[in-house]
């Protein structure tokens, strides 16, 4: 059944049926057109989850029990949220969708909830694990566009988890503050170098309700090994992305889709005394070439 509402919109009772139609009609007053149509969207597609899966009234407490206790465990420097967007493949849809690149631009991924403003600047060539965990790496490039030319002066902003799995904030009091992160300047010749560690795979954190679905999933929690980076220069359209091992065991499965084949990289590894001692790192070492393409605007 339908009518009209005192201020003169339509109304319909609320059906198995007529559901769509009835929440719908509560939006005929909304002034924001944009929201309008997303609010349309999400209530058709999720009325229409419900009707698939009828589920009972436990699992619906159940459900909102799930959101209550994924905004409960957020606070500066943990977002549930973000990792449940990560998990499910929502962030890499959005980044792809807000990041259509030209071909030969370095594609994005997701940025991830570990980036944190304020890291050191530190000179070409500085090292930026301040633990000294894990296997010494050298990482190199230059950054371009998308014609080749050399990009000077491009900023370089990178960051990565440590040798056991863990960024320097998952740990403070543990790990130094702001170990492996950095932020570098390309040279005249859009060059750029610096040393850190070889990236190792790790979990995505597990003790709160994402981890817990995760596992009810017979999902692992695992990220390959990469190396986190946001590059960006005047002119330029602002990259965020990984470079990943090429060998890792979790490089088909990352817990939050975060792979493009184009972000594969080889890190080699060098027995070089006198190149190590050229570069300031201890023998063998690893070693990886990541150049960045940043498109024009």
């Amino acid at each position: 059944m339908s009518g009209e509402t005192p201020a003169g919109g339509t109304y319909s009772f609320l059906t198995e049926e007529t559901s769509v139609d009835a929440v719908l009609a509560r939006l005929e007053n909304c002034q924001d057109e944009r929201l309008a149509e997303v609010m349309t969207s999400v209530i058709r597609h999720l009325h229409a989850v419900i009707k698939e899966v009828e589920p009972t009234q436990q699992e619906w407490a159940l459900a909102i029990d799930f959101l209550t206790k994924t905004g409960q465990k957020c606070d500066d420097k943990r977002q549930e949220w973000i990792l449940m967007s990560d998990t499910l493949g929502v962030s890499m849809l959005v980044d792809a969708i807000n990041h259509r690149r030209p071909s030969g631009a370095t594609e994005n991924t997701v940025l991830g909830p570990f980036h944190v403003e304020g890291a050191p600047v530190h000179a070409l060539g500085g090292n930026i694990s301040k633990d000294g965990k894990g296997t010494p790496c050298f990482v190199s490039g230059r950054v371009l566009d998308s014609d080749g030319n050399a990009i000077p002066g491009a900023k370089l902003d990178v960051w990565q988890s440590n040798a056991d799995g863990f960024y320097d904030v998952q740990q403070p009091g543990i790990q130094p503050a702001m170990n492996l992160r950095g932020i570098f300047r390309a040279d005249d010749e859009g060059r750029y170098w610096f040393r850190t560690q070889k990236p190792q795979f790790y979990p995505v954190p597990t003790d709160g309700p994402v981890g817990k679905l995760l596992m009810a999933m017979g999902r692992h929690p695992f990220r390959p090994a990469h190396l986190h980076y946001i590059v960006s220069a005047e002119g330029c359209e602002t990259v965020t992305t990984h470079i990943f091992v090429r060998d890792d065991p979790y490089l088909h499965s990352d817990a939050v889709f975060g792979v493009k084949e184009s972000l594969i990289r080889d890190f080699d590894m060098v027995d070089d005394p006198d190149r190590a001692a050229e570069i300031g790192l201890p023998n063998p070492f690893a070693e990886v070439a990541f150049d960045v393409v940043l498109a024009r605007v």
